[in-house]
Protein backbone atom coordinates (compact mmCIF):
# COMPACT_ATOMS: atom_id res chain seq x y z
CA UNK A 1 0.00 0.00 0.00
CA UNK A 2 1.22 3.53 -0.83
CA UNK A 3 3.36 2.36 -3.72
CA UNK A 4 4.38 4.76 -6.49
CA UNK A 5 3.64 3.15 -9.87
CA UNK A 6 4.73 4.57 -13.22
CA UNK A 7 1.89 4.76 -15.75
CA UNK A 8 3.57 6.83 -18.49
CA UNK A 9 6.73 8.80 -19.14
CA UNK A 10 5.70 11.57 -16.73
CA UNK A 11 2.55 10.06 -15.20
CA UNK A 12 2.41 8.00 -12.02
CA UNK A 13 -0.17 6.92 -9.50
CA UNK A 14 0.08 6.12 -5.83
CA UNK A 15 -1.63 2.82 -5.09
CA UNK A 16 -3.51 3.42 -1.83
CA UNK A 17 -7.14 3.29 -0.56
CA UNK A 18 -8.03 6.25 -2.81
CA UNK A 19 -5.57 6.20 -5.71
CA UNK A 20 -3.69 9.47 -6.23
CA UNK A 21 -2.33 10.65 -9.55
CA UNK A 22 1.07 12.26 -10.02
CA UNK A 23 2.03 14.29 -13.09
CA UNK A 24 5.71 15.25 -13.29
CA UNK A 25 7.00 18.40 -14.96
CA UNK A 26 10.52 19.89 -15.11
CA UNK A 27 9.56 22.24 -12.27
CA UNK A 28 7.97 19.67 -9.98
CA UNK A 29 4.81 17.59 -9.75
CA UNK A 30 1.04 17.92 -9.51
CA UNK A 31 -1.06 15.57 -7.41
CA UNK A 32 -4.46 14.41 -8.61
CA UNK A 33 -6.43 14.31 -5.33
CA UNK A 34 -4.78 14.15 -1.92
CA UNK A 35 -6.19 11.05 -0.24
CA UNK A 36 -8.50 10.38 2.66
CA UNK A 37 -6.62 12.04 5.50
CA UNK A 38 -3.69 14.11 6.69
CA UNK A 39 -1.68 10.89 6.84
CA UNK A 40 -2.38 10.18 3.16
CA UNK A 41 -1.20 13.68 2.28
CA UNK A 42 1.92 13.20 4.39
CA UNK A 43 2.78 9.91 2.65
CA UNK A 44 2.23 11.43 -0.77
CA UNK A 45 4.55 14.31 0.06
CA UNK A 46 7.22 11.89 1.31
CA UNK A 47 7.11 10.09 -2.05
CA UNK A 48 7.42 13.35 -3.98
CA UNK A 49 10.29 14.52 -1.75
CA UNK A 50 12.09 11.18 -2.16
CA UNK A 51 12.08 11.74 -5.94
CA UNK A 52 13.03 15.41 -5.72
CA UNK A 53 9.68 16.64 -7.06
CA UNK A 54 8.40 19.81 -5.38
CA UNK A 55 4.62 19.83 -5.05
CA UNK A 56 3.30 22.46 -7.45
CA UNK A 57 -0.41 21.92 -6.94
CA UNK A 58 -3.32 19.56 -6.31
CA UNK A 59 -6.00 18.88 -8.91
CA UNK A 60 -9.15 17.67 -7.15
CA UNK A 61 -11.52 15.42 -9.08
CA UNK A 62 -14.34 16.15 -6.63
CA UNK A 63 -14.95 17.19 -3.06
CA UNK A 64 -15.67 13.92 -1.21
CA UNK A 65 -13.58 13.68 1.92
CA UNK A 66 -11.60 10.64 0.80
CA UNK A 67 -10.30 12.69 -2.14
CA UNK A 68 -9.52 15.99 -0.41
CA UNK A 69 -8.52 14.72 3.03
CA UNK A 70 -4.85 15.63 2.55
CA UNK A 71 -5.49 19.05 1.01
CA UNK A 72 -5.16 21.15 4.15
CA UNK A 73 -2.00 19.45 5.38
CA UNK A 74 -0.26 19.78 2.02
CA UNK A 75 -1.37 23.37 1.50
CA UNK A 76 -0.24 24.38 4.99
CA UNK A 77 3.14 22.65 4.61
CA UNK A 78 3.99 23.62 1.03
CA UNK A 79 1.77 26.58 0.12
CA UNK A 80 0.67 24.68 -2.99
CA UNK A 81 -2.30 25.73 -5.10
CA UNK A 82 -5.42 23.57 -5.06
CA UNK A 83 -7.68 23.50 -8.11
CA UNK A 84 -11.33 22.43 -8.02
CA UNK A 85 -14.29 22.85 -10.34
CA UNK A 86 -17.70 24.44 -9.83
CA UNK A 87 -19.75 23.21 -6.89
CA UNK A 88 -16.89 20.89 -5.93
CA UNK A 89 -14.81 23.98 -5.18
CA UNK A 90 -17.46 25.33 -2.82
CA UNK A 91 -17.66 21.99 -0.99
CA UNK A 92 -13.86 21.85 -0.74
CA UNK A 93 -13.71 25.29 0.84
CA UNK A 94 -16.74 24.54 3.05
CA UNK A 95 -16.61 20.77 3.63
CA UNK A 96 -19.43 20.81 6.19
CA UNK A 97 -21.64 20.89 3.08
CA UNK A 98 -20.91 17.22 2.38
CA UNK A 99 -22.39 15.68 5.56
CA UNK A 100 -25.15 18.31 5.46
CA UNK A 101 -26.10 17.21 1.94
CA UNK A 102 -26.01 13.53 2.87
CA UNK A 103 -28.22 13.98 5.91
CA UNK A 104 -30.47 16.68 4.46
CA UNK A 105 -30.01 19.03 7.43
CA UNK A 106 -27.51 19.97 10.11
CA UNK A 107 -25.33 16.83 10.40
CA UNK A 108 -24.99 15.22 13.81
CA UNK A 109 -21.64 14.27 15.27
CA UNK A 110 -21.97 10.72 13.92
CA UNK A 111 -21.38 12.22 10.44
CA UNK A 112 -18.64 14.67 11.43
CA UNK A 113 -15.59 12.44 11.05
CA UNK A 114 -12.71 12.43 8.59
CA UNK A 115 -14.38 10.03 6.16
CA UNK A 116 -17.20 12.51 5.56
CA UNK A 117 -15.82 15.82 6.81
CA UNK A 118 -12.43 16.99 5.55
CA UNK A 119 -10.63 20.11 6.71
CA UNK A 120 -11.17 23.32 4.77
CA UNK A 121 -8.70 24.30 2.05
CA UNK A 122 -8.41 27.27 -0.31
CA UNK A 123 -9.11 26.54 -3.96
CA UNK A 124 -8.78 28.12 -7.40
CA UNK A 125 -10.91 27.28 -10.45
CA UNK A 126 -9.61 25.32 -13.43
CA UNK A 127 -9.80 28.56 -15.44
CA UNK A 128 -7.05 30.07 -13.26
CA UNK A 129 -3.84 30.76 -15.27
CA UNK A 130 -1.94 28.60 -12.77
CA UNK A 131 -3.79 25.44 -13.79
CA UNK A 132 -1.45 23.15 -15.79
CA UNK A 133 -2.58 23.65 -19.40
CA UNK A 134 -1.18 20.29 -20.55
CA UNK A 135 -3.79 18.44 -18.44
CA UNK A 136 -7.16 17.78 -20.09
CA UNK A 137 -10.23 18.09 -17.87
CA UNK A 138 -12.96 15.47 -18.51
CA UNK A 139 -16.42 16.18 -17.00
CA UNK A 140 -17.74 13.05 -15.21
CA UNK A 141 -20.88 14.12 -13.30
CA UNK A 142 -23.25 11.78 -11.52
CA UNK A 143 -21.34 10.40 -8.56
CA UNK A 144 -20.97 13.99 -7.44
CA UNK A 145 -22.18 17.37 -8.73
CA UNK A 146 -19.25 18.47 -10.92
CA UNK A 147 -16.84 15.53 -10.68
CA UNK A 148 -14.13 15.45 -13.34
CA UNK A 149 -11.39 13.17 -14.55
CA UNK A 150 -8.02 14.17 -15.94
CA UNK A 151 -6.07 13.03 -19.01
CA UNK A 152 -2.31 13.58 -18.93
CA UNK A 153 -0.12 14.04 -22.03
CA UNK A 154 0.88 10.37 -21.61
CA UNK A 155 -2.75 9.49 -22.47
CA UNK A 156 -3.44 8.22 -18.95
CA UNK A 157 -6.96 9.00 -17.71
CA UNK A 158 -7.75 9.35 -14.02
CA UNK A 159 -11.43 8.42 -13.63
CA UNK A 160 -12.09 9.42 -10.01
CA UNK A 161 -15.18 7.55 -8.71
CA UNK A 162 -17.15 6.95 -11.90
CA UNK A 163 -16.60 3.18 -11.57
CA UNK A 164 -16.37 1.00 -8.48
CA UNK A 165 -14.68 -2.38 -8.36
CA UNK A 166 -16.71 -5.56 -8.79
CA UNK A 167 -15.69 -6.63 -5.28
CA UNK A 168 -17.05 -3.40 -3.77
CA UNK A 169 -20.32 -3.57 -5.68
CA UNK A 170 -20.78 -7.24 -4.86
CA UNK A 171 -20.31 -6.50 -1.16
CA UNK A 172 -22.29 -3.27 -0.79
CA UNK A 173 -24.64 -3.43 -3.81
CA UNK A 174 -25.46 0.30 -3.67
CA UNK A 175 -22.69 2.74 -4.55
CA UNK A 176 -23.13 6.43 -3.76
CA UNK A 177 -24.76 8.49 -6.54
CA UNK A 178 -26.00 12.06 -6.57
CA UNK A 179 -27.59 12.10 -10.05
CA UNK A 180 -28.45 8.70 -11.54
CA UNK A 181 -29.24 9.96 -15.04
CA UNK A 182 -26.01 11.96 -15.25
CA UNK A 183 -24.08 8.96 -13.94
CA UNK A 184 -25.44 6.63 -16.64
CA UNK A 185 -24.50 9.20 -19.28
CA UNK A 186 -20.99 9.35 -17.79
CA UNK A 187 -20.70 5.56 -18.00
CA UNK A 188 -21.66 5.72 -21.69
CA UNK A 189 -18.97 8.34 -22.22
CA UNK A 190 -16.29 6.31 -20.43
CA UNK A 191 -17.23 3.09 -22.24
CA UNK A 192 -16.57 4.82 -25.58
CA UNK A 193 -13.30 6.38 -24.43
CA UNK A 194 -9.92 5.27 -25.83
CA UNK A 195 -6.73 5.74 -23.82
CA UNK A 196 -3.50 4.01 -22.89
CA UNK A 197 -4.47 3.43 -19.26
CA UNK A 198 -7.47 4.13 -17.03
CA UNK A 199 -6.85 4.77 -13.34
CA UNK A 200 -10.08 4.64 -11.28
CA UNK A 201 -9.78 5.76 -7.67
CA UNK A 202 -11.29 2.58 -6.21
CA UNK A 203 -10.58 -0.13 -8.77
CA UNK A 204 -7.54 -1.57 -10.51
CA UNK A 205 -5.84 0.42 -13.27
CA UNK A 206 -6.52 -1.11 -16.69
CA UNK A 207 -6.13 -0.44 -20.38
CA UNK A 208 -9.66 -1.69 -21.10
CA UNK A 209 -12.34 -0.77 -18.61
CA UNK A 210 -15.45 -1.54 -20.64
CA UNK A 211 -16.38 -4.71 -18.76
CA UNK A 212 -16.22 -2.87 -15.44
CA UNK A 213 -18.29 -0.02 -16.85
CA UNK A 214 -20.96 -2.51 -17.92
CA UNK A 215 -20.93 -4.13 -14.49
CA UNK A 216 -21.44 -0.75 -12.82
CA UNK A 217 -24.28 0.06 -15.22
CA UNK A 218 -25.93 -3.31 -14.57
CA UNK A 219 -25.81 -2.68 -10.82
CA UNK A 220 -27.61 0.65 -11.28
CA UNK A 221 -30.41 -1.03 -13.17
CA UNK A 222 -30.50 -3.86 -10.62
CA UNK A 223 -31.01 -1.38 -7.77
CA UNK A 224 -33.67 0.46 -9.79
CA UNK A 225 -35.53 -2.79 -10.49
CA UNK A 226 -35.43 -3.72 -6.81
CA UNK A 227 -36.87 -0.32 -5.81
CA UNK A 228 -39.67 -0.70 -8.34
CA UNK A 229 -40.42 -4.13 -6.89
CA UNK A 230 -40.39 -2.80 -3.32
CA UNK A 231 -42.73 0.04 -4.24
CA UNK A 232 -45.48 -2.05 -5.79
CA UNK A 233 -47.47 -0.90 -2.79
CA UNK A 234 -47.29 2.78 -1.68
CA UNK A 235 -44.55 3.15 0.92
CA UNK A 236 -42.85 5.97 2.83
CA UNK A 237 -39.13 6.45 2.35
CA UNK A 238 -38.07 4.87 5.65
CA UNK A 239 -39.78 1.58 4.82
CA UNK A 240 -38.31 1.58 1.31
CA UNK A 241 -34.83 2.07 2.74
CA UNK A 242 -35.34 -0.63 5.36
CA UNK A 243 -36.48 -3.18 2.78
CA UNK A 244 -33.58 -2.37 0.47
CA UNK A 245 -31.13 -2.82 3.35
CA UNK A 246 -32.66 -6.19 4.10
CA UNK A 247 -32.47 -7.30 0.48
CA UNK A 248 -28.83 -6.20 0.09
CA UNK A 249 -27.77 -7.64 3.45
CA UNK A 250 -26.63 -4.23 4.69
CA UNK A 251 -26.42 -3.19 8.34
CA UNK A 252 -27.96 0.12 9.27
CA UNK A 253 -25.78 2.75 10.96
CA UNK A 254 -26.08 6.50 11.01
CA UNK A 255 -23.37 6.73 8.34
CA UNK A 256 -25.00 4.11 6.11
CA UNK A 257 -28.39 5.73 6.63
CA UNK A 258 -26.95 8.98 5.26
CA UNK A 259 -24.90 7.51 2.40
CA UNK A 260 -27.34 4.88 1.16
CA UNK A 261 -30.37 6.97 2.05
CA UNK A 262 -29.16 9.92 -0.01
CA UNK A 263 -28.49 7.59 -2.94
CA UNK A 264 -31.92 5.95 -2.69
CA UNK A 265 -33.55 9.38 -2.76
CA UNK A 266 -31.65 10.08 -5.98
CA UNK A 267 -32.88 6.79 -7.47
CA UNK A 268 -36.48 7.56 -6.51
CA UNK A 269 -36.28 10.99 -8.13
CA UNK A 270 -34.77 9.50 -11.30
CA UNK A 271 -37.49 6.85 -11.46
CA UNK A 272 -40.20 9.44 -10.95
CA UNK A 273 -38.72 11.81 -13.55
CA UNK A 274 -38.59 8.94 -16.04
CA UNK A 275 -42.26 8.06 -15.43
CA UNK A 276 -41.72 4.80 -13.52
CA UNK A 277 -42.58 6.03 -10.02
CA UNK A 278 -45.26 8.29 -8.60
CA UNK A 279 -45.76 9.99 -5.27
CA UNK A 280 -48.79 10.75 -3.19
CA UNK A 281 -49.55 12.02 0.30
CA UNK A 282 -51.74 10.12 2.72
CA UNK A 283 -52.13 10.79 6.44
CA UNK A 284 -49.25 13.27 6.21
CA UNK A 285 -46.90 10.64 4.76
CA UNK A 286 -45.16 11.03 1.38
CA UNK A 287 -45.64 7.66 -0.33
CA UNK A 288 -43.79 6.28 -3.33
CA UNK A 289 -45.37 3.75 -5.70
CA UNK A 290 -44.09 2.20 -8.91
CA UNK A 291 -46.19 2.79 -12.01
Amino acid sequence: MYELIQAGENTFYIDCPTKLGVFRTPQGAYLIDSGNSKDAGKRARQMLDANGWPLLGILNTHSHADHIGGNRFLQDRTGCRIFAHGIEGAFTEHPILEPALLYGGCPCRDLRHKLLLAQESRVSPFTDPGFPSQIEVIPLPGHSFDMVGFRTPDNVVFLADCVASQATLSKYAVSFLYDVDAYLNTLDQVEAMETALFVPSHAEAAGDIRELVRYNRAKVHEVAARLLEICREPLPFEQILSRLFQFCGLTMSFEQYALVGSTVRSYLVWLRDSGRMEVGIRENLLLWRSV
